[in-house]
């Protein structure tokens, strides 16, 4: 087994996502996803603490993103221009491993009761720190939860679109969240 190559966390992330989908998240061992990837069993436990939180490797990195993306933003951005802000940012790290894993993931998350728990909680932990931020530009609390709340549900929805469509698209996912994030702004409008 090659546990000194690099790449070990993608492999492993992707490994786990394809047992999840052929086999589900319940019949699926860590020693299968280690053997997919290449690697030990012990590098598996050096990457994550159990199969469950394969689903949000990377999760610190893009809450770290996405608020110095919202903290970095002009000075006189409203909350969801410096949400734009934080979206951009982060999906500037989202590459073609990231799109190709989509539409598995999303399969994946369905199907299991266990995934879509910890997907909620990934969720959570991204609008923490978009409110966070926001809060720390000054944002009132109600206003930067509601901002940040919309900012994940543009970056799933945007994630979403992205990986789904054509392969030749080569904007990368930011055009999509951004569109996403714009939509919602609409539609709140309409809420009265």
């Amino acid at each position: 087994m090659g546990r000194w190559q690099p790449g070990a966390t993608e492999r492993l992330v992707a490994a786990a996502v394809d047992l999840f989908t052929e086999q589900g998240y319940d019949a699926t061992t860590v020693t299968q996803i280690a053997e997919r990837a290449g690697v030990t069993k012990s590098t598996f436990f050096r990457h994550f603490a159990d199969k469950r939180e394969v689903l949000v490797a990377g999760q610190e990195t893009l809450s770290r993103l996405l608020a110095e993306g919202i903290a970095e933003a002009p000075a006189s951005a409203t909350p969801l221009q410096a949400v734009a802000a934080g979206l951009e940012r982060a999906s500037s790290v989202m590459g073609p491993a990231n799109r190709e894993l989509g539409a598995r993931l999303k399969a994946a998350v369905a199907a299991s009761t266990e995934l879509q728990e910890r997907d909620a909680l990934k969720s959570v932990g991204l609008a923490a720190a978009m409110t966070a931020a926001l809060i720390a530009r000054g944002v009132p609390d109600p206003t930067a939860h509601l901002a940040a709340e919309l900012g994940v549900l543009a970056f799933k929805r945007g994630y979403a679109q992205w990986s789904e469509s054509d392969r030749d698209d080569a904007e990368g996912l930011a055009p999509h969240a951004l569109a996403a994030l714009e939509d919602l702004r609409a539609a709140t409008a309409s809420l009265g």
